[in-house]
């Protein structure tokens, strides 16, 4: 028997989700990897979460290494949510702008760790500087006129929005853990839509495109197809190339 079945039930549905939409994002040409790594990364912490709840709990000296494993795996899912944001605003050539904002929240972990309040909580914690950073960028996307920061945007702000259910206490019998999990679903899925949706509904000519279409600072345009050049003040092109 499941030692807490409805934490275990929903989290494991939770990661059914976020795994089957990575998979589907894996016929979009122009969606980048790391967004599917970022929704694989969350599926399998979700599937991980469900083993924890259902049979690791029972044993109390296995249950806190495993909800730390499960806090590792949500880490790697945000950078990899922060590595497909930079790609797609700043352009493929940012690496050092990631690996700076991504230190943000390593280094308050590190205070935070030094004053002697290290712990599962206080990383989960942190990684909101991260997501903070993320919401940031695309922010600056939107006002920058970028085609998928208003999805992007919705969604960010739709899974923040979730981590409040646990507030909320039960829900017509629903308790708040696994009213989490529920609510954290149609993030995931508006994630899917802004990374994947307008790629889904692009043309065979727009796949022709070579290169990344992401945008960068203190340019003038944006490819967004063959024969279609969008200005966008301030933002420049990544260079691309035609297939013959």
């Amino acid at each position: 028997m499941l030692v807490e079945p409805a934490h275990a039930l929903t989290d494991l549905f939770l990661g059914i989700v976020a795994v089957t939409l990575a998979l589907r994002l894996r016929g979009l040409p122009g969606a980048h990897r790391h967004w599917r790594s970022a929704l694989r990364w969350f599926g399998i912490a979700a599937v991980a979460g469900a083993l924890h709840h259902g049979v690791v709990v029972r044993w109390p000296d296995l249950a806190d290494p495993s909800w730390a494993l499960i806090s590792l795996m949500v880490v790697v899912a945000v950078s990899f949510l922060l590595a497909g944001t930079v790609h797609d605003v700043l352009g493929g050539s940012h690496a050092r702008m990631f690996w700076l904002l991504r230190s943000v929240g390593i280094a308050a972990y590190l205070v935070v760790a030094l004053s002697g309040h290290a712990g599962i909580q206080a990383i989960l914690a942190c990684e909101s500087l991260t997501m903070a950073s993320i919401l940031v960028l695309w922010g600056l996307a939107a006002h920058r006129g970028h085609p998928r920061a208003p999805a992007m945007l919705v969604a960010i702000i739709v899974s923040g929005a979730a981590a409040l259910t646990r507030l909320a206490g039960d829900v017509a019998g629903v308790d708040g853990t696994s009213l989490y999990h529920i609510a954290q679903i149609p993030g995931l899925l508006l994630l899917f839509v802004a990374v994947g949706g307008a790629f889904s509904r692009a043309s065979a000519v727009d796949r022709q495109v070579a290169g990344p279409s992401a945008l960068e600072m203190r340019g003038e345009v944006v490819v967004r197809g063959v024969d279609e050049v969008t200005d966008i003040p301030r933002l420049s092109l990544v260079s691309a190339r035609r297939h013959a």
